[in-house]
């Protein structure tokens, strides 16, 4: 059993904006090799992102792009099966690729965290994020970390293997496949790629605010007008996005990162990152 794990730490809302890959193989069940870099996103660095991770614009001056990277990744993950928790990574390293105009590596990506819905029915629903299942399985890991978050979520694909005794590639096919009504409440779309998600929408969007919300209800979101303690996403249009240097933020964007600072664990996105993360079940 062969595999590999990768989790991307972002400079700012934008997914593009990689600042840190960590990447671990995994072979017979146990690490292999672990390869983690930091990256000159050659992007700003949003003070919200840099209390999450702790890496900041100091950091990676002097530190390659991602095309000056893009063989080592290439190396590492290409025909391999890659793990990502969520499928945030995945998107994000997509964007960065087409923002150098670089091509598409080659790989068959499994979300960890579509696994652990499957694989234990009471995360079917929630609590199948990294940290809380990583806590639920007793694997320890600096949460924020790439190649640390990466190491956890291989860690749980070998637990769900191990406790269910499905292999990998049949967890390739179990991922795809409905979870069954018993397993989860009736509320939103429950075989969406983000069931289980709270999104609430801030700044100009490109599409009509309503057009949005059912786009997210359709992926098993449950959207909110307000801020409240249970979002985990906040979507800000592309605009705004671009601006956030320097600029004023909304005000729902200054209760989410409230929230965060108080410990809540909230992802700020650009609008079309979240479409692209949407749209992404089923995509080559």
């Amino acid at each position: 059993m062969q595999f590999v794990a990768l989790d991307v730490e972002t400079a700012n809302p934008d997914l593009a904006s990689i600042c840190q890959v960590g990447i671990v193989s995994f072979e017979g069940g146990a690490v292999a090799a672990t390869w983690q870099r930091l990256i000159n996103p050659e992007d700003f660095f949003d003070e919200w992102n840099v209390s999450i991770h702790g890496i900041a614009e100091g950091d990676v001056r002097g530190a390659p792009t991602l095309p000056q990277l893009f063989a080592d990744l290439q190396g590492l993950i290409e025909n391999q099966i890659v793990v990502c928790h969520t499928s945030f990574d995945r998107v994000a390293l997509g964007r960065a690729f087409e923002k150098y105009g670089l091509p598409r590596i080659d790989c068959t990506w499994l979300d960890s965290a579509r696994v652990v819905r499957r694989a234990w029915p009471q995360f079917a629903s929630k609590g199948y994020g990294l940290a809380n299942i990583s806590d639920a399985l007793g694997i320890v890991f600096r949460h924020h970390e790439a190649k640390e978050d990466a190491r956890a979520a291989g860690e749980v694909v070998l637990r769900a293997i191990t406790d269910t005794g499905k292999t990998i590639d049949e967890w390739l096919i179990q991922v795809e496949r409905p979870i069954s009504d018993q397993q989860i409440a009736r509320q939103g779309n429950p075989g969406g790629s983000l069931f289980g998600e709270v999104v609430v929408f801030t700044g100009a969007l490109s599409i009509p605010r309503r057009e949005a919300s059912k786009m997210a209800a359709d992926a098993g979101c449950t959207v909110s007008e307000n801020v409240i303690n249970s979002i985990t996403l906040l979507v800000v249009g592309d605009q705004d996005i671009r601006r956030l240097a320097g600029q004023e933020k909304s005000s729902k964007h200054r209760k989410i990162e409230e929230l965060i600072t108080n410990g809540h664990s909230i992802r700020i996105l650009g609008e079309s990152d979240f479409i692209r993360l949407i749209g992404l079940e089923g995509a080559t």
